[in-house]
Protein backbone atom coordinates (compact mmCIF):
# COMPACT_ATOMS: atom_id res chain seq x y z
CA UNK A 1 0.00 0.00 0.00
CA UNK A 2 2.79 2.41 0.97
CA UNK A 3 4.66 1.65 -2.27
CA UNK A 4 1.58 2.40 -4.39
CA UNK A 5 0.97 5.64 -2.51
CA UNK A 6 4.59 6.75 -2.97
CA UNK A 7 4.40 5.85 -6.66
CA UNK A 8 1.23 7.94 -7.04
CA UNK A 9 2.81 10.98 -5.39
CA UNK A 10 5.89 10.58 -7.57
CA UNK A 11 3.79 10.50 -10.76
CA UNK A 12 1.91 13.62 -9.65
CA UNK A 13 5.16 15.49 -8.99
CA UNK A 14 6.52 14.36 -12.34
CA UNK A 15 3.35 15.52 -14.14
CA UNK A 16 3.50 18.93 -12.46
CA UNK A 17 7.20 19.25 -13.32
CA UNK A 18 6.59 18.51 -17.01
CA UNK A 19 3.61 20.88 -17.10
CA UNK A 20 5.72 23.70 -15.64
CA UNK A 21 8.53 22.91 -18.08
CA UNK A 22 6.17 23.05 -21.07
CA UNK A 23 4.61 26.30 -19.83
CA UNK A 24 8.06 27.86 -19.43
CA UNK A 25 9.03 26.68 -22.90
CA UNK A 26 5.93 28.22 -24.47
CA UNK A 27 6.40 31.46 -22.55
CA UNK A 28 10.09 31.68 -23.45
CA UNK A 29 10.08 30.67 -27.10
CA UNK A 30 6.53 31.04 -28.44
CA UNK A 31 3.89 33.23 -26.80
CA UNK A 32 3.61 35.27 -23.65
CA UNK A 33 0.36 36.79 -22.31
CA UNK A 34 0.13 40.47 -21.43
CA UNK A 35 -2.67 42.72 -20.29
CA UNK A 36 -3.24 46.39 -21.11
CA UNK A 37 -3.25 48.64 -18.01
CA UNK A 38 -3.77 52.04 -19.68
CA UNK A 39 -5.40 53.82 -22.60
CA UNK A 40 -2.27 54.91 -24.46
CA UNK A 41 -3.02 52.59 -27.41
CA UNK A 42 -6.71 53.45 -27.82
CA UNK A 43 -8.43 52.73 -30.19
CA UNK A 44 -6.27 49.71 -31.14
CA UNK A 45 -5.97 48.36 -27.61
CA UNK A 46 -8.22 49.13 -24.66
CA UNK A 47 -7.56 49.09 -20.95
CA UNK A 48 -8.60 45.63 -19.81
CA UNK A 49 -7.52 43.83 -23.00
CA UNK A 50 -5.50 40.62 -22.63
CA UNK A 51 -3.33 39.59 -25.55
CA UNK A 52 -0.67 37.16 -26.71
CA UNK A 53 2.73 38.39 -27.88
CA UNK A 54 4.82 36.22 -30.19
CA UNK A 55 8.34 35.91 -28.78
CA UNK A 56 9.77 34.30 -31.93
CA UNK A 57 8.88 37.21 -34.25
CA UNK A 58 12.04 39.18 -33.47
CA UNK A 59 14.15 36.43 -31.97
CA UNK A 60 15.40 36.27 -28.42
CA UNK A 61 17.34 38.46 -26.03
CA UNK A 62 17.96 38.56 -22.30
CA UNK A 63 14.68 40.42 -21.99
CA UNK A 64 12.65 37.56 -23.46
CA UNK A 65 13.98 35.09 -20.91
CA UNK A 66 11.60 34.51 -17.96
CA UNK A 67 12.58 35.82 -14.52
CA UNK A 68 15.18 38.17 -16.01
CA UNK A 69 18.06 35.71 -16.31
CA UNK A 70 20.92 37.48 -18.12
CA UNK A 71 22.20 34.59 -20.24
CA UNK A 72 23.55 36.57 -23.21
CA UNK A 73 23.68 40.02 -24.81
CA UNK A 74 22.16 41.15 -28.11
CA UNK A 75 19.50 39.23 -30.10
CA UNK A 76 19.63 35.79 -31.68
CA UNK A 77 17.49 33.98 -34.26
CA UNK A 78 15.48 37.11 -34.95
CA UNK A 79 13.77 38.77 -37.84
CA UNK A 80 13.58 42.54 -38.17
CA UNK A 81 10.50 44.35 -36.87
CA UNK A 82 8.44 46.25 -39.44
CA UNK A 83 7.14 49.76 -39.24
CA UNK A 84 3.57 49.65 -37.96
CA UNK A 85 4.03 46.59 -35.74
CA UNK A 86 2.52 46.80 -32.26
CA UNK A 87 5.36 45.75 -29.97
CA UNK A 88 5.94 44.95 -26.32
CA UNK A 89 9.32 46.18 -25.12
CA UNK A 90 11.20 46.75 -21.91
CA UNK A 91 11.38 50.41 -20.92
CA UNK A 92 15.00 51.54 -21.48
CA UNK A 93 15.03 53.62 -18.27
CA UNK A 94 13.47 50.79 -16.22
CA UNK A 95 13.82 47.31 -17.76
CA UNK A 96 11.47 45.84 -15.16
CA UNK A 97 8.58 47.70 -16.83
CA UNK A 98 6.81 46.48 -19.99
CA UNK A 99 5.52 49.00 -22.53
CA UNK A 100 3.40 48.38 -25.61
CA UNK A 101 3.41 50.88 -28.48
CA UNK A 102 3.42 51.06 -32.26
CA UNK A 103 6.75 51.02 -34.11
CA UNK A 104 7.03 54.28 -36.04
CA UNK A 105 10.74 54.91 -36.60
CA UNK A 106 13.40 52.50 -37.86
CA UNK A 107 17.16 52.94 -37.41
CA UNK A 108 18.33 56.05 -39.27
CA UNK A 109 14.84 57.55 -39.63
CA UNK A 110 14.07 61.18 -38.83
CA UNK A 111 10.82 61.54 -36.88
CA UNK A 112 8.97 64.75 -36.02
CA UNK A 113 5.49 65.89 -35.03
CA UNK A 114 4.34 69.18 -36.57
CA UNK A 115 0.90 70.47 -35.55
CA UNK A 116 -0.26 66.96 -34.77
CA UNK A 117 0.94 65.50 -38.08
CA UNK A 118 3.56 62.75 -38.01
CA UNK A 119 6.53 63.39 -40.31
CA UNK A 120 8.95 60.63 -41.31
CA UNK A 121 12.17 61.59 -43.09
CA UNK A 122 10.80 65.02 -43.91
CA UNK A 123 7.51 63.78 -45.39
CA UNK A 124 4.11 64.23 -43.76
CA UNK A 125 2.37 60.93 -43.07
CA UNK A 126 -1.15 61.04 -44.57
CA UNK A 127 -4.11 60.79 -42.24
CA UNK A 128 -7.80 60.94 -43.09
CA UNK A 129 -10.62 61.86 -40.78
CA UNK A 130 -13.14 59.12 -40.02
CA UNK A 131 -16.03 58.84 -37.59
CA UNK A 132 -15.32 60.01 -34.04
CA UNK A 133 -14.20 57.52 -31.45
CA UNK A 134 -17.07 57.34 -28.96
CA UNK A 135 -16.78 56.22 -25.35
CA UNK A 136 -18.63 56.72 -22.08
CA UNK A 137 -16.90 58.26 -19.08
CA UNK A 138 -17.29 57.08 -15.48
CA UNK A 139 -20.26 59.41 -15.04
CA UNK A 140 -22.11 57.84 -17.96
CA UNK A 141 -21.55 60.79 -20.29
CA UNK A 142 -20.78 60.28 -23.98
CA UNK A 143 -17.28 61.40 -24.98
CA UNK A 144 -16.30 61.92 -28.62
CA UNK A 145 -12.67 62.08 -29.76
CA UNK A 146 -11.43 62.93 -33.24
CA UNK A 147 -10.30 59.77 -35.04
CA UNK A 148 -8.11 59.31 -38.10
CA UNK A 149 -6.69 56.52 -40.22
CA UNK A 150 -2.96 57.08 -40.57
CA UNK A 151 -1.11 55.54 -43.54
CA UNK A 152 2.57 54.79 -42.96
CA UNK A 153 5.13 55.00 -45.81
CA UNK A 154 4.96 51.28 -46.57
CA UNK A 155 1.17 51.47 -46.90
CA UNK A 156 0.13 50.02 -43.54
CA UNK A 157 -2.92 51.72 -42.05
CA UNK A 158 -4.06 52.05 -38.46
CA UNK A 159 -6.43 54.15 -36.39
CA UNK A 160 -5.25 56.99 -34.16
CA UNK A 161 -7.14 59.45 -31.99
CA UNK A 162 -6.27 63.10 -31.32
CA UNK A 163 -7.99 65.44 -28.88
CA UNK A 164 -6.24 68.38 -30.52
CA UNK A 165 -3.27 69.21 -32.75
CA UNK A 166 -1.61 71.65 -30.38
CA UNK A 167 -0.89 69.44 -27.39
CA UNK A 168 2.43 69.08 -25.59
CA UNK A 169 3.66 66.32 -27.92
CA UNK A 170 2.03 67.60 -31.14
CA UNK A 171 5.00 69.84 -31.96
CA UNK A 172 8.38 68.29 -31.31
CA UNK A 173 12.00 68.44 -32.23
CA UNK A 174 13.25 66.21 -35.02
CA UNK A 175 14.33 62.85 -33.61
CA UNK A 176 17.06 60.89 -35.41
CA UNK A 177 16.79 57.19 -34.55
CA UNK A 178 20.24 55.71 -33.77
CA UNK A 179 21.43 52.49 -35.33
CA UNK A 180 20.23 49.45 -33.43
CA UNK A 181 17.29 51.40 -31.94
CA UNK A 182 13.60 52.01 -32.67
CA UNK A 183 11.10 54.82 -32.15
CA UNK A 184 7.65 54.03 -30.73
CA UNK A 185 4.42 55.99 -30.38
CA UNK A 186 0.98 55.30 -28.93
CA UNK A 187 -2.13 55.44 -31.09
CA UNK A 188 -3.78 57.69 -28.50
CA UNK A 189 -1.45 60.49 -29.51
CA UNK A 190 -2.31 63.02 -26.79
CA UNK A 191 -2.30 60.47 -23.96
CA UNK A 192 0.82 58.43 -24.61
CA UNK A 193 4.20 58.65 -22.94
CA UNK A 194 6.37 57.22 -25.70
CA UNK A 195 9.61 57.77 -27.60
CA UNK A 196 8.78 61.45 -27.96
CA UNK A 197 9.63 61.73 -24.25
CA UNK A 198 13.37 61.13 -24.40
CA UNK A 199 13.97 61.15 -20.66
CA UNK A 200 11.49 58.36 -20.00
CA UNK A 201 11.19 56.21 -23.13
CA UNK A 202 13.26 57.69 -25.94
CA UNK A 203 15.00 55.42 -28.45
CA UNK A 204 14.45 51.74 -27.65
CA UNK A 205 17.41 49.35 -28.18
CA UNK A 206 16.70 46.28 -30.32
CA UNK A 207 17.70 44.13 -27.34
CA UNK A 208 14.71 45.49 -25.37
CA UNK A 209 12.08 44.16 -27.77
CA UNK A 210 10.01 41.38 -26.20
CA UNK A 211 7.70 40.47 -29.07
CA UNK A 212 4.93 41.44 -31.48
CA UNK A 213 1.33 41.72 -30.32
CA UNK A 214 -0.70 39.14 -32.22
CA UNK A 215 -4.27 38.74 -30.96
CA UNK A 216 -6.58 39.34 -28.02
CA UNK A 217 -7.70 36.32 -26.03
CA UNK A 218 -9.75 38.13 -23.39
CA UNK A 219 -11.13 41.60 -22.70
CA UNK A 220 -12.88 43.12 -19.69
CA UNK A 221 -14.18 46.56 -18.91
CA UNK A 222 -11.51 48.34 -16.83
CA UNK A 223 -13.64 48.39 -13.68
CA UNK A 224 -13.48 44.57 -13.46
CA UNK A 225 -10.50 42.40 -12.57
CA UNK A 226 -9.65 39.10 -14.24
CA UNK A 227 -10.12 37.18 -11.00
CA UNK A 228 -13.62 38.60 -10.42
CA UNK A 229 -15.33 35.80 -12.34
CA UNK A 230 -18.76 36.78 -11.05
CA UNK A 231 -18.42 40.12 -12.93
CA UNK A 232 -17.54 38.58 -16.29
CA UNK A 233 -21.13 38.39 -17.65
CA UNK A 234 -21.59 42.16 -17.38
CA UNK A 235 -18.00 43.24 -18.08
CA UNK A 236 -16.76 40.86 -20.79
CA UNK A 237 -16.25 42.51 -24.20
CA UNK A 238 -17.37 39.60 -26.36
CA UNK A 239 -16.80 41.51 -29.60
CA UNK A 240 -13.06 41.77 -28.89
CA UNK A 241 -12.39 38.09 -28.13
CA UNK A 242 -9.78 36.53 -30.46
CA UNK A 243 -9.46 39.76 -32.44
CA UNK A 244 -6.15 40.28 -34.22
CA UNK A 245 -3.96 43.29 -33.37
CA UNK A 246 -3.49 45.52 -36.41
Amino acid sequence: MATKKSSGIGETIKTIFYAVLIALGVRTFLYEPFNIPSGSMIPTLLEGDYLFVSKFSYGYSRFTIPFGFHLFDGRILGGEPERGDVVVFKLPTDPSTDYIKRLIGLPGDRIQMIEGILHINGEAVPRRRVEDYVTTDRFGRTVRTTQYIETLPEGREHFIIERSDDGFLDNTQEYVVPEGHYFFMGDNRDSSQDSRVLGVVGYVPAENLVGRAEFLWFSLEPDASFWQIWRWPGSLRFERLFEGVN
